[in-house]
């Protein structure tokens, strides 16, 4: 017997009425560990010049898999990590070191850490600074920033 929408038959309402139950799938909170190593893919792919539509292409996926990676949404299999590594030019071991901002003394830095990774501004910031050839100009912009973000120190 077929039923419509409501869980009525095409004769009409009869007692065996399907019921109707609704399933709320709670939005998955990225694990920490999932979460970094997808900054790091972001921060290398970014770093490298390379889009997400670029780099789905060179590891069989599509850009989308990519977008979930990056923001941990989706784990990456150890082999899927080879692949990136291969496209990015880098060793799988990076995307599992330790850096200044995923400190467990601040979990709040981490998180504004990652939300920041995540955007257009960052992207932006990291173009414009990779575009500084000269050593001695970089450092003095890295020392300028660090100044502003520290006026006490």
């Amino acid at each position: 017997m077929a039923f419509n929408y409501a869980g009525h038959s095409r004769r009409g309402p009869s007692c065996r009425c399907v019921k109707i139950q609704w399933h709320f799938r709670r939005q998955p909170v990225a694990d920490p560990i999932d979460a970094l190593v997808g900054a790091k893919i972001r921060e290398l792919r970014i770093a490298s010049g390379i889009s997400q539509q670029a780099l789905a292409n060179a590891i069989g996926t599509t850009f989308q898999q990519v977008q979930k990676y990056e923001k941990g949404r989706n784990r990456i299999s150890a082999s899927r990590l080879q692949a990136v590594a291969s496209a990015l030019g880098t060793n799988p071991a990076v995307f599992f070191q330790a850096s200044d901002l995923s400190s467990p003394s601040d979990p709040r830095l981490s998180a504004e850490a990652m939300k920041f990774i995540s955007s257009s501004e960052c992207m932006h910031l990291t173009r414009a600074f990779i575009a500084i050839t000269n050593p001695a100009i970089r450092a003095a912009v890295l020392q300028l920033i660090v100044a502003i973000a520290n006026p006490a120190a």
